[in-house]
């Protein structure tokens, strides 16, 4: 892999650069926040006109044909500029499923266009980010049950289900507008990214796959979604790092600005190794799941396990170079940690993808070990 980016990708990285914060300044950002969904269609149309929305799609339906290192630069500029709104949701969470499931293909020219919002409904009452722990059921075309946590589904057409149809693991589509489908919004301590909670009482439903197929459509596209998350959270650190930095730089005690203060430029200095160890991380992973290696599902683990923490640390120690003034509402540092809190447990927190690292390392291992009993020859 290359160590720096192509003059292709430092191009999109500049588009983006100049693109999000000037349509989307934080003045925006704020005014989203306090209406429903945190969605504008204005802006939703502008990211669509750009071709933001198509960023990973075939250019046969409308997009930009893109890959995930690609994906990776625009969203770190994305979580920069802290963009509100069913964007990840619908592109990098959902879009990303329905590229690998044949029959929800159609609906992603609908997407690169901008014509179609959707999201993913994984979780339930047990909050777990395994499908195996799924208990929504599909019988005979039609949903019921509860879905939690589910993010932007108040501004979405089209929900991704993830169910079982008997014992096996399905994903189906159902209309956000569809007869027993029952929306409601829920407590979420980031506002820009909103969550609801959905309840199907025999809502229609359409089965897009089942089995391995469901399985294997599910796994990249959460790994995608993680990928582009991690890159997300990296843009959000590198900004508060800036803050932090510029706030330094000015606010003076003891007549001198505090940035002078070695126990300041060591809070600032660490802030940094965490800001370039998680992008270093985040677009290792998004090389890696693009160039399907061997170790890519490991590596997505890896960066999403540091960044959460990395990003929330990289919080604290911002707040804290700011003092009292940190916490009020008017500073906008408050406004990346309650991203940083939501991402961290978005996908999974470190422990849970310790924990994957750790069952990949023992599936690795366990063919290698001798059966209980066996004896060796010399």
């Amino acid at each position: 892999m290359q160590f720096g980016l192509t003059e292709t990708q430092q191009m999109l990285k500049n588009t983006a650069r100049s693109f999000f914060p000037s349509e989307c300044p934080i003045s925006e950002v704020r005014r989203l926040m306090e209406t429903d969904g945190a969605y504008d269609e204005r802006l939703w149309h502008k990211l669509a006109g750009h071709g933001w929305t198509g960023i990973l799609f075939d250019e046969s339906l409308g997009g930009m044909g893109l890959g995930l290192v690609e994906m990776a630069v625009a969203a770190e500029e994305m979580g920069r500029s802290l963009l509100p709104g069913p964007y990840f949701s619908t592109v990098f969470v959902a879009g990303a499923l329905l590229d690998r499931l044949p029959p929800g293909r159609g609906r992603l020219e609908a997407i690169c266009k901008g014509r179609l919002r959707a999201t993913l409904a994984l979780l339930e009452q047990n909050a777990s980010w395994e499908a195996g722990s799924v208990e929504v059921q599909l019988r005979k075309g039609r949903l019921t049950g509860t879905k939690l946590l589910v993010p932007d589904a108040g501004v979405s057409d089209v929900l991704l289900c993830v169910v079982r149809s008997g014992r096996e693991l399905a994903i189906a589509e159902v209309s956000a507008s569809a007869p027993g489908v029952s929306i409601r919004g829920m407590p979420s301590i980031d506002r820009t990214r909103q969550l609801y909670s959905v309840r199907f009482d025999g809502a229609p439903a359409d089965l897009l796959a089942r089995g391995a197929e469901a399985q294997d459509a599910l796994d990249h596209a959460t790994d995608v979604a993680t990928v582009a998350l991690v890159a997300e959270m990296v843009g959000g650190m590198q900004r508060i790092l800036e803050l932090t930095v510029e706030y330094a730089k000015t606010r003076k005690q003891f007549g001198k600005a505090i940035g002078q203060f070695q126990s300041v430029q060591h809070q600032c200095a660490d802030m940094l190794l965490l800001t370039e160890s998680s992008r270093s991380a985040a677009y290792y992973a998004a090389w890696a799941l693009d160039e399907d290696a061997a170790d890519a599902r490991t590596a997505v683990s890896v960066a999403k396990a540091y960044a959460s923490e990395a990003y929330r640390e990289v919080g604290n120690r911002g707040i804290q170079v700011h003092g009292g003034m940190g916490f009020t509402w008017e500073n906008d540092i408050h406004l990346y940690y309650r991203r940083a809190k939501a991402s961290e447990i978005a996908f999974g927190d470190a422990t849970f993808h310790r924990e994957r690292i750790a069952r990949t390392v023992v599936d690795l291992r366990a063919p290698q070990e001798a059966p209980v009993g066996a004896s060796s020859s010399m």
